[in-house]
């Protein structure tokens, strides 16, 4: 009777910082790194007093953290006591609080005595994240293995999870997870939410195979997305952009953030609200986010770098460029509307190649090929006829919107003292941009020291890999996928379900 869900981490290529604020749009990849919850009940059957109880129990385990956390969960306001304060997650309390709280709001009344009955046998949650989600740097230089995608591909799914060593920030000075900035907490409440929603039988997910039905399936993922943002924001203590959580649910696309005030009802239940009410609301609010379709045009590929010098704290960037625009919201202002006009030029050069794919299929796919071989100055050499030379003369385009929102990043960072594009990563970032087969290499979303992506035309990524290795930067096992939210056929460790993620091809 167990229900397994996924929900896959990000990449926001465009929109780093402005995406903060309506109206401006930021493009995000899904990928194949996927968190898992597994949802079952906790005992076989109900024990026949069990009518009179008020409470039920919650087990939730983290296997790779080593972690088992046990919860009371109250049935009538839904409050939940945890055992231990050592191991709480914040960010599933709330994905089962909403999630439970959302089957009695929504649920007719002949629903709701099943419900009563699946809820008096427990709920045992198994929270797994793919290997892409964390740093294994530390245990593949302790084995004496090469920084390279092989020896990542080396460690079995789901291996246990290291801790950064050294001091550690927070008021317990708990050591922190090295992550590699897929958003977890994002995917984890999203898979979280997605599984008991649809064990409690308030949605119906559809597996990865299905979501060609996008428009069967949209009102499910909306009430999935609507509760999985409303949970992620109020165990973050703060209403964020939403574009990672909007990502684990739909998949890539292109997001403008939703109002923070549709949240609010669920901001004032931290004071006492019926949860209940609070999801009518949330449910009844005015979403008014936008998502619009976007992946990558064919035959490209996005890669990730993890440089491993030591990350980047994304709140305390954001809070130094807010305080940057407070104080000189002349120069500010500028600065955004420049790097807007690059962001919506990067976009509309990837549209317009997608499009060329699919009118002029042969033209495009020969110039792609022929660009993966070449450096960017030869592109147009190559064109032999009026479509190649538009395919040509669009990847330049692209090309030119991405070197030009690096320069406003970096102005940007320098402005506001903080290290967005940090001078390390630039020196990368020139040195990728300048090989063969090349079309974009960047920071994804608040920049800084965690990641570098590239997106590679053809058959070109091996050689970046190469590079970047000889640089001591570990390319990642990730590539997009641009599929969100969805129902797994089974227990991701025995059912080969994470093959797709960690069988990843290597050239």
């Amino acid at each position: 009777m167990a229900v397994v869900a996924s929900a896959p981490g990000k990449v926001l290529m465009t929109g780093g910082y402005l995406i903060l604020e309506r109206p401006n749009a930021g493009l995000v990849l899904s990928t194949n790194a996927r968190f898992f919850a597994i949802v079952k009940p906790l005992y076989d059957e109900i024990k026949p007093d069990s009518w009179a109880w008020a409470w039920t129990d919650v087990k939730l385990t983290s296997p790779q953290l080593s972690r088992e956390s046990l919860y009371k969960l109250a049935l009538k306001n839904l409050a939940l006591q945890c055992s231990s304060s050592e191991s709480r997650n914040p960010f599933v309390e709330q994905a089962v609080q909403y999630a439970v709280a959302t089957a009695y709001a929504t649920l007719d009344k002949n629903k709701k005595e099943f419900l009563h009955k699946l809820l008096l046998q427990g709920l045992d949650i198994t929270i797994l994240g793919s290997n892409e989600f964390y740093s294994y740097r530390n245990q593949i230089e302790a084995r004496g293995l090469p920084l390279t995608p092989e020896a990542l591909a080396t460690l079995p799914p789901f291996t246990s999870i290291t801790f950064n060593t050294g001091e550690s920030s927070g008021e317990n000075c708990r050591p922190e997870v090295a992550k590699t900035g897929l958003g977890s907490s994002a995917a984890m409440t999203t898979a979280v939410v997605g599984a008991l929603l649809h064990y409690l039988g308030v949605v119906n997910l559809s597996s990865s195979k299905d979501q060609q039905q996008e428009k069967k399936d949209a009102t499910d993922l909306d009430v999935v997305h609507m509760i999985a943002q409303t949970a992620h924001c109020i165990a973050q203590g703060k209403v964020g952009s939403g574009f990672d959580v909007s990502s684990a649910v739909y998949g890539s696309h292109r997001y403008v953030r939703f109002s923070p005030e549709v949240i609010s009802s669920a901001q004032v239940a931290a004071k006492g609200l019926p949860l209940q009410e609070v999801i009518i609301d949330i449910l009844k609010g005015k979403w008014d986010h936008e998502r619009t379709k976007f992946s990558l045009p064919p035959l490209m590929t996005l890669l990730l770098g993890e440089p491993g010098t030591g990350g980047s704290s994304t709140p305390s960037m954001v809070g130094a460029v807010k305080k940057w625009q407070k104080s000189d919201s002349q120069k500010s202002l500028e600065t955004w509307r420049k790097l807007s006009e690059a962001n919506s030029s990067l976009e509309v050069q990837l549209n317009m190649l997608s499009k060329l794919a699919e009118e002029h299929w042969d033209a495009y796919k020969c110039t792609i090929e022929n660009c993966s071989r070449l450096k960017s100055d030869k592109w147009l050499e190559q064109a032999s006829e009026p479509k190649q030379d538009e395919v040509a003369k669009a990847l330049l385009g692209a090309r030119d919107a991405m070197l030009g929102i690096r320069y406003h990043m970096r102005l940007m960072g320098e402005a506001a003292g903080v290290p967005i594009e940090p001078e390390s990563q630039t020196q990368l970032l020139d040195a990728t941009m300048n090989m063969e087969g090349i079309l974009l290499a960047g920071v994804p979303g608040a920049g800084g020291f965690d990641a570098v992506f590239a997106v590679t035309l053809g058959d070109s990524g091996s050689n970046v890999t190469k590079m970047w290795s000889s640089q001591n930067v570990l390319a990642l096992l990730v590539k997009e996928d641009p599929c969100g939210v969805s129902l797994e056929s089974g227990d991701p460790r025995i059912s080969g379900v994470t093959a797709a993620v960690s069988s990843v091809h290597i050239e």
